[in-house]
């Protein structure tokens, strides 16, 4: 198992859909840690870290993100994993 970090930068209807939640649950089935939150310009960013695997399809779902999302842009920047997460956390 590889460990990896991504820091993801979500662009299109993704705030208002449920975005945060539904990204910590498929981060919590991954068995992934970090932290999504929504941004002022209305982007979701998010921190990822745990298997590159994992982390890999947690990116691809991001494209798609929930039902009521409309995904136009995910930018993703692949940093060294630094492991310190306890836990995956929607942050305010």
């Amino acid at each position: 198992m590889e460990k990896a970090r991504a820091h993801v930068f979500i662009s299109g209807k993704v705030q208002g859909v449920f975005f945060r939640a539904s990204t910590q649950d498929e981060a919590l089935r991954l068995g992934l840690k970090g932290w999504v939150r929504n941004l002022p310009d209305g982007r979701v960013e998010a921190v990822f870290e745990g298997d590159k695997k994992a982390i890999e399809e947690i990116i691809k779902w991001c494209h798609e993100g929930p039902p009521w999302a409309r995904v136009k842009e995910v930018k993703v920047e692949w940093q060294p994993y630094r492991g310190e997460f306890e836990r995956f956390s929607i942050l305010y």
